[in-house]
């Protein structure tokens, strides 16, 4: 009777049930400063100024303002340098991507009636890569006091803060890995790769203990490599009133391709009377998250005078719909003296090692709200000034995936806040050559601004008009800490990271 009770509660747990994280919607709702080469220059402050493909992605009200029919391309060259430093011991990663960062276009019609104050209307349609996610971040030291056996021990016994009550150890012994949610997952591989020991062998135990030597000095290291992106098509309309007015709308899609894969490794030689001596434990994750969202945006700029333009612009939560597929290897080097009073050093590696493929879910970003002030020398030049708002506590995951962390939401909640962002760039004009610069500064998502720091980043560029063509480059340099746990529970220590990127852009305007 007692076997079917368990194997009841194994079957409850059945199914494609993930546990989220704070780190994977946040990832989901920033967005980078890219887009054409002038935009970067001016490190994104068009608000107010509209008459450049990427300010369509501040103000859409932005495509009224060209006088004439454009297509842009931009290439970028994107250079990542991750500074970190774990218990004392620093190292240096550093990784550069070539890509095709914006492709769009805009046609401006002329209203052929004298009578109308609707001068002008535009339609737009322009490509960004929002995000660029390559990157690769390396940290090594050795660890005074905890190990990765922890990360495993607190989903095997009672988690009141997760809600988790402690797994039988039936539901580890009577099922394989692929058939788990995330949580029992992780039980199961501590409890096979030989991290964790039950606290008696009865299939109703929930309580375990760590089976790691005892002494602290864990050597560690943890990798973490990421490849793809967010990408963004956005469908532009705006209209001119007046001269004075404009106004627009984006309906944009949303498109993510992610892919990371980390791996941790730690070994010990602490002297210890375990029946099975754990010397070593490499643990690897790799996730893929792929899918869809739509968004929209509307703004107006208003000429107050000749020189002087206002803008005002709201961008809507992304509404996103995402697949994950996981894949996790853990081996374990041992000495196994059960059998043996002098054994030989073997790995072990638990079931797993295969992708598993789970349910559709929906992620709600936050929406923005942008402000945004110009000032137009005549022909001379133009400064501008952005300020943006982003709630990041407001991003919400639509269904909870794991019966085991039913407050995710309410943890996004308390974990993150409000983030303030500024913006001011300015361009000067001399004939055909301008001259362009631009600072920006993003506030922390996190109310303890050191998960992810504040960021601050720097620009300038130069572009020449040759008349029906024009070519911009532009270099942006930008750079923030972050501080983040390398597992989410149990074993939380991470190492601190600076991280700097410095991108190259170039862009071809031609006049259609």
């Amino acid at each position: 009777m007692k076997k079917i009770i368990y194997l009841i509660i194994a079957g409850l747990s059945f199914g494609t049930i993930q546990s989220q994280e704070v780190r994977d919607a946040v990832r989901y709702a920033q967005d980078n400063i890219n887009g054409t080469a002038r935009y970067k220059a001016m490190s994104g402050a068009f608000g107010a100024l509209g008459g450049d493909l990427s300010s369509l992605n501040v103000n859409p009200a932005g495509s009224s303002v060209f006088s004439n029919n454009q297509m842009t391309l931009t290439f970028s060259n994107l250079t990542t340098n991750n500074a970190s430093e774990y218990f004392g011991t620093k190292h240096n990663e550093k990784l550069s991507d070539f890509n095709l960062n914006q492709a769009g276009a805009v046609f401006v019609f002329r209203n052929g009636d004298q009578k109308s104050k609707w001068t002008k209307f535009a339609i737009g349609i322009n490509y960004e890569n929002t995000n660029n996610f390559n990157n690769t971040i390396g940290a090594y030291g050795t660890n005074p006091t905890n190990s990765v056996g922890d990360y495993f021990l607190s989903y095997a016994n009672a988690n009141p803060i997760k809600q988790q009550a402690g797994i039988p150890l039936g539901v580890i012994l009577d099922n394989s890995y692929s058939k788990l949610n995330y949580a029992d997952q992780q039980a199961y591989l501590g409890y096979w790769g030989f991290l964790i020991n039950p606290n008696n062998d009865v299939d109703s135990n929930t309580i375990y203990n760590s089976n790691v030597p005892a002494g602290g000095k864990y050597y560690q290291e943890n990798t973490i490599t990421s490849t793809g992106y967010n990408g963004k098509l956005a469908f532009n309309a705006s209209a001119d009133y007046n001269d004075k007015i404009h106004f627009g709308l984006n309906l944009n899609s949303h498109f993510t391709d992610f892919r990371q894969k980390t791996l941790f490794y730690e070994d010990n030689k602490n002297a210890n009377s375990n029946t099975i001596d754990l010397v070593n434990t490499s643990f690897e994750n790799e996730i893929y998250t792929y899918g869809s969202g739509f968004s929209f945006q509307l703004g107006t700029i208003i000429k107050a005078t000749k020189e002087f333009r206002i803008g005002l612009a709201y961008e809507s939560s992304t509404w996103y719909q995402l697949n994950d597929e996981l894949r996790q290897k853990l081996t374990s080097g041992i000495y196994d003296y059960r059998n043996n009073a002098s054994p030989s050093f073997e790995n072990k590696t638990p079931d797993s090692n295969k992708f598993v493929v789970y349910d559709t879910y929906k992620l709600k970003t936050p929406s923005k709200i942008t402000g945004s002030l110009a000032y137009i020398f005549g022909k001379k030049g133009l400064i501008s000034f952005d300020y943006s708002r982003k709630d990041y506590s407001k991003t919400e995951y639509s269904i909870i995936r794991d019966t085991r962390d039913t407050n995710i939401n309410t943890e996004i909640g308390q974990t993150l806040k409000a983030s303030s962002e500024f913006r001011v760039g300015g361009e000067y004009k001399i004939q055909a050559l301008s001259l362009r610069a631009g600072y920006r500064f993003e506030e922390s998502p996190y109310k303890d601004n050191t998960t992810i720091g504040d960021l601050t980043g720097y620009s300038a560029g130069i572009g020449y008009n040759f008349g029906s063509t024009k070519l911009d480059i532009s270099y942006a340099n930008a750079q923030r800490t972050t501080q983040q746990g390398f597992f989410s529970q149990g074993f939380t220590d991470g190492a601190k990271n600076n991280t700097k990127t410095d991108t190259v852009s170039l862009t071809l305007l031609f006049e259609l």
